[in-house]
């Protein structure tokens, strides 16, 4: 006969001393992992924004040679339109350096800046008419920076906060042309404190430095409405998933 089979040992009871353990959240949905394009688009040259960009860059050192060639370095390198002028020549030159080595745009905020500048320079002679006239600087530079502006760059990436950020130059310049015997003044009768008195002056430089604002907020606006004239829909040969588990 088959010897019968050990029953097993009782378990023994849960001490009441242990303390309950709290209970596990409970996860209600998977949250897709962010990664930046970088990470898995390869960088890409553009070898016709960068010859593009260098042509800009050469027609804003033209106007800037060819208005030096006309009045004395002091007066014309003090006038804001040859200042921005200088400044998208050199933003125009790092851009293109960029766009050439395929690495990472310039930040949106320094080329914004530049755009606004020459575009600020260019409406205040063709509405108020400064005494300066080169259509190089005036008309053909701020044309060629806004079409690099809407057919070479992403849009998007410019934030409110830039807006105020950019009214530094402008409100430093418009303070700079109150100063009793600055060079430039002259180059902008409607804000000359000797014809007009400073009441009257302070109040148009009021008027202009809130008229920048605007414009520098709507550039803003328009870069989040305009499409996007760059795709460059690199095939990685995989797809990003939320993360499993």
């Amino acid at each position: 006969m088959t010897a019968p089979t050990p029953s097993p040992p009782p378990t023994p009871p849960i001490p009441r001393d242990i303390p309950e353990l709290p209970a596990i959240p409970r996860t209600h949905r998977l949250l897709p992992s962010t990664v930046p394009a970088a990470a898995v688009v390869p960088p890409v040259r553009r070898p016709l924004a960068a010859i593009l960009r260098v042509l800009i860059a050469g027609t804003a050192a033209a106007g800037v040679a060819f208005e030096l060639r006309l009045d004395s370095a002091p007066r014309v390198l003090s006038h804001f339109a040859i200042q921005t002028d200088i400044l998208l020549a050199v933003v125009m030159l790092l851009s293109a350096r960029r766009a050439w080595t395929a690495r990472k745009p310039l930040p949106a905020a320094l080329t914004g800046a530049a755009l606004l500048y020459v575009t600020i320079a260019s409406l205040t002679h063709h509405v108020l008419h400064t005494t300066t006239a080169s259509l190089l600087v005036h008309t053909v530079t701020p044309v060629a920076a806004l079409l690099e502006w809407l057919l070479l760059t992403s849009p998007g990436r410019l934030r409110l906060r830039h807006a105020a950020t950019w009214m530094t130059c402008p409100c430093a310049y418009l303070l700079f042309l109150l100063t009793p015997g600055a060079p430039a003044r002259s180059l902008h009768p409607f804000l000359d404190p000797a014809a007009h008195g400073y009441r009257h002056t302070l109040t148009d430089a009021l008027l202009l430095g809130l008229s920048f604002y605007a414009l520098a907020v709507l550039l803003v606006a328009l870069d989040h409405a305009r499409p996007n004239p760059i795709h460059h829909r690199a095939k990685t040969g995989f797809r990003l998933q939320p993360p499993v588990g």
